[in-house]
């Protein structure tokens, strides 16, 4: 007997005594339907022995056994080269043959599961999504010397097509269910393209990145233009829902005109703070945000408006228009306050970070695109990256105290509503 026959049949020994006879068939049948998920973990060259013992029993299974025919149409034949693909990676494996006298090769059901390349493109995708070059993926990905067939060319066919899917299901999906609480919106740029997202956090407090709109810069066009899409896509922006901005001056015109009054609008306490630092000298811009940012971590409205006044005083002495600056967003940092909205989930709507910590990712995850051939591949990459942060998104900070914040909104808009009413009476 051949060494490698011995060999083989060591292998396959040892993997009925690792299962017990009366589970192999099991064990086969929960990894054909697992496919190449069920070797995704598992050292490549492990791997590659794993397969090759599991064709063998599988063939075992249907022949039986040299000394013990169980199907005299059934004939084993030596071995041929092969590949499967274990993780995301294509692997040579020898394929052991198994021949019908009437109907010729039978090809084996784990071969034919485990060569499908069904998951490589996701693993592909989320691979590149980490940071992963496409044009280093030989070196950086395929790291055996038995793996092969991948070529950088492939690999961005592969990705474009990917991406394009991507951006279509992000862009067309319906958001029809989603019941938004709060919308916080924030651009970021691409070379001299602006992308305005809207982060949306619904009533259960979970996150999901709703849309963007490529514009020249961040106007009040482009956010209505971006109102209308999500709206076209089934979403609802009622006038109870709190929108969280930076102030840029286009967005507050866009929203402004779209609500009127009962706009819910809270501004950035983070980019507002740099407002102020910028209009004053370095020895006052310590102090300076040390003293907005106590009176918004006040409970009350009442303290916190009240400590905002102390600072427009102190800062009307040291700049005219880093006093004005704070005036020009006065209300609108107090919007949480006003509406009682519990500590903890103030903290987290208070500023723009949480959009700004997907924008981080977004960063992350696009940092090896050397060069941008069209503003359709910025759309196709923003819209996956966009996908993909949604998988590691966790739910806001304070989310159980979104009920009362929407019953003290309701009450509010209510008693708005009436006033008028009363006046006329």
């Amino acid at each position: 007997m051949k060494v490698e026959t011995k060999q083989r049949k060591r292998a396959m020994a040892g993997m009925r005594a690792i299962t017990g006879e009366q589970k192999i068939l099991g064990t086969l049948v929960r990894v054909i339907n697992l496919g190449k998920r069920a070797l995704d973990g598992v050292m490549l060259e492990m791997g590659r022995m794993f397969v090759e013992s599991l064709m063998l029993i599988e063939r075992e299974e249907l022949a039986g056994p040299d000394y013990y025919p169980t199907n005299p149409s059934l004939q084993k034949w030596a071995h041929e080269a092969g590949s499967v693909y274990i993780g995301d990676q294509k692997v040579k494996v020898k394929r052991p043959r198994l021949r019908d006298i009437v109907h010729g090769e039978v090809l084996l059901k784990s071969y034919q599961s485990l060569r499908a390349p069904g998951q490589f493109s996701e693993g592909l995708l989320e691979r590149l999504l980490r940071g992963v070059s496409a044009q280093k993926y030989l070196e950086t990905v395929i790291n055996s010397a038995e793996a092969f067939g991948v070529s950088p060319t492939s690999v961005s066919r592969k990705v474009v097509e990917l991406t394009a899917k991507k951006l279509a299901v992000f862009k067309e999906r319906s958001l029809a269910n989603f019941k938004p609480f709060a919308i916080f919106l924030d651009t970021i740029h691409r070379g001299s393209e602006a992308f305005l997202v809207a982060l949306g956090v619904d009533l259960g407090g979970e996150k999901i990145a709703l849309g963007f709109w490529q514009g020249s810069s961040e106007n009040h066009e482009i956010c209505e233009a971006l109102f209308k899409g999500l709206e076209g896509r089934g979403l609802v922006l009622s006038k109870r829902v709190l929108f969280v901005t930076d102030g840029g001056s286009g967005l507050i015109k866009a929203l402004r005109e779209r609500f009127g009054k009962k706009l819910l609008h809270q501004r950035c306490a983070i980019h507002k703070s740099r407002n102020l630092q910028g209009h004053l000298a370095k020895r006052y811009r310590k102090e300076a945000h040390k003293r907005l940012m106590t009176a918004l971590e006040q409970t009350s409205y009442t303290d916190a408006r009240q400590m905002l006044l102390e600072l427009e005083t102190w800062l009307r002495a040291k700049n005219e228009s880093a006093a004005d600056s704070l005036l020009e967003a006065f209300e609108e940092l107090l919007t949480l306050h006003r509406l009682k909205v519990p500590g903890l989930l103030r903290k987290t709507l208070m500023s723009t970070n949480p959009i700004e910590s997907m924008f981080s990712l977004v960063r992350h995850s696009e940092r090896n695109i050397k060069r941008s051939r069209a503003t359709k591949m910025l759309q196709r990459w923003l819209g996956s990256v966009l996908l993909y942060c949604e998988g590691c998104f966790n739910k806001v900070k304070g989310f159980k105290g979104i009920a009362q914040v929407i019953v003290t909104i309701e009450a509010e808009q209510a008693e708005q509503q009436s006033a008028p009413m009363k006046q006329a009476a």
